[in-house]
């Protein structure tokens, strides 16, 4: 008998961490031993693999069999581990050569009767893979075109085990190579076109996809605050390769890819149900933590429809990604780190009864209070962009009111992400929500007599220090649609009436 060595993949959130897997045949009684802190699910992969060897026509050694996974103080869990078991197994008992599987990344669920079944994150393990120098992986069939994402290793598909038997034994062409992959053209968002009047909050959304700020749209219901929310996505660019990956790698966790096209190319739009539980929303669950919606919506939109329905602790859980750009979870196996840099879009009805005119409410004032007070005062200071939406009073629009479309603000928006972009290039930024108050106010300080609005607003208590930060960006991002080198004071104050707290009340 001789030691086998193959190789799997331990995921931490999105970061993987190779995995040696080694077996020993030999020294005891017939049993199998799985030795590095596997959890419930890995230590019954003994079990799965031995049932699964034993009916692709294998014989499993009458003799113990010690499974040793290391970094062996690193916990591991989940079935992907299967396919590397049964190999290591399989060469320790001279069933099959060394040479291929011994610098091979073996991914994959065993059945019982040998079908290889599909897991999560194989991109991201993958990726993990790539950066510890291995440069070949054997994975489902199902999840191939994922697996092909990762440039520069060769990935090979299989659907049992008896065909990553037969490959290891030198039948190069049994396992399916990629095909070249023909990304499937995202479909067309819907049109800003659609949405009658609003042209505050029009304006609104644009400033808003220019800079990458948070929104708030305050308004009666059927004012069109979902539409426009649903129309953002589609003024915003493309994902570029990089972040692409990024966000392919969070959603391949998530198990949320699509197999015939899991490359993710536009950003992602994700609208959870007011009735969401606070792990669902950032992510949680048993030993390792998943990814919530917050980091499903990384590089992209979260749309919070009736915020006000949200329970408190839901919202105060936004405060911190929205300032760090990520989300920690500790759980019993460890502390995951998620990116969560989303943009935030808030929509809310301003009382709970929703009359279609506000001068038809019927609820008492303290009503309107404690429903409005589930959008407290440190998470509505995180909020850069507040607007008002009106009722709609005409249905048709006359010739010269015809309202402009994706595409034509979708052009604007480009032009003014440029400009920031080539602003912020040296410190590595792309908008202006990312560039941090410290070097607004020091390399890019605007003259007094333009922030003079704001000098008030923070000597008379009604804006914080951060709020005065965000009305910068703001001021910036007016700027850049208007064209102008600098802001000026009409794109200061213009700014501060974005943020005047009566448009959420």
């Amino acid at each position: 008998m001789v030691l086998a060595r193959t190789w799997s993949v331990a995921l931490f959130g999105v970061d993987g961490i190779t995995v040696e897997i080694e077996a020993d045949i030999g020294g005891g009684k017939p049993k199998t031993v799985i030795v590095g802190l596997p959890d419930a699910s890995l230590n019954e992969a003994k079990d799965r693999v031995r049932a699964a060897v034993r009916n692709s026509g294998l014989q499993w050694p009458d003799q113990m069999v010690t499974l040793g996974l290391s970094p062996a103080a690193l916990p591991k869990g989940g079935s992907g581990y299967d396919l590397a078991l049964a190999l290591s197994v399989l060469v320790a008992d001279r069933k099959a050569p060394p040479d291929l599987v011994a610098s091979t990344v073996l991914i994959g669920e065993l059945a019982l009767d040998g079908r290889l079944r599909t897991v999560k994150g194989v991109l991201p393990c993958l990726l993990a893979a790539r950066r510890h120098g291995l440069r070949r992986a054997v994975v489902p069939t199902a999840v191939l075109a994922e697996a092909s994402l990762v440039v520069g290793m060769e990935v090979r598909g299989a659907t049992c085990l008896s065909d990553v038997l037969a490959w290891a034994r030198g039948d190069e062409e049994i396992l399916a190579r990629p095909d070249t992959l023909t990304a499937t053209p995202p479909a067309e968002p819907p049109d800003l076109a659609d949405v009658l009047g609003q042209p505050e909050a029009r304006w609104a959304l644009e400033v808003a996809a220019a800079g990458g700020h948070h929104l708030l749209l305050a308004g009666p219901p059927g004012t069109g605050k979902t539409m426009l929310a649903k129309r953002l996505p589609g003024l915003l660019p493309a994902l570029t390769s990089e972040q692409a990956l990024e966000v392919t790698a969070i959603h391949s966790v998530a198990g949320l890819l699509a197999a015939e096209s899991p490359l993710i190319t536009v950003p992602p739009f994700i609208a959870p149900h007011h009735t969401t539980s606070v792990p669902a929303l950032v992510g949680g669950g048993v030993g390792m933590a998943k990814p919530g919606a917050i980091s499903k919506a990384h590089r992209g939109i979260l749309f919070l429809d009736e915020a006000c329905e949200f329970a408190s602790d839901r919202l105060e859980a936004l405060r911190t990604a929205l300032e760090e750009g990520e989300i920690r979870l500790a759980r019993r196996d460890g502390v995951v780190r998620y990116p969560a840099g989303f943009q935030l879009v808030l929509a809310t009805n301003p009382c709970p009864c929703a009359p279609p005119r506000e001068a038809d409410c019927v609820c008492p004032p303290y009503a309107r209070r404690r429903y409005l007070a589930r959008l407290s005062g440190p998470l509505l200071d995180r909020i850069d962009i507040r607007v008002r939406t009106r009722p709609v009073t005409v249905m048709t629009r006359t010739e010269d009111s015809v309202a402009e479309s994706t595409s034509e603000v979708r052009g604007r928006v480009e032009a003014a992400r440029l400009r920031a972009a080539e602003r912020w290039s040296s410190h590595g930024w792309r908008t202006n929500s990312e560039a941090p108050g410290p070097v607004l106010r020091r390399e890019f300080a605007l003259p007094r007599e333009v922030t003079t609005l704001l000098d008030r607003g923070l000597k008379t208590g009604a804006l914080t220090a951060r709020g005065a930060d965000r009305c910068l960006r703001i001021a910036w991002t007016l700027a850049d649609l208007a064209e102008s080198p600098t802001p000026t004071a009409d794109h200061v104050a213009a700014a501060l009436e974005f943020r005047d707290r009566r448009a959420a009340a």
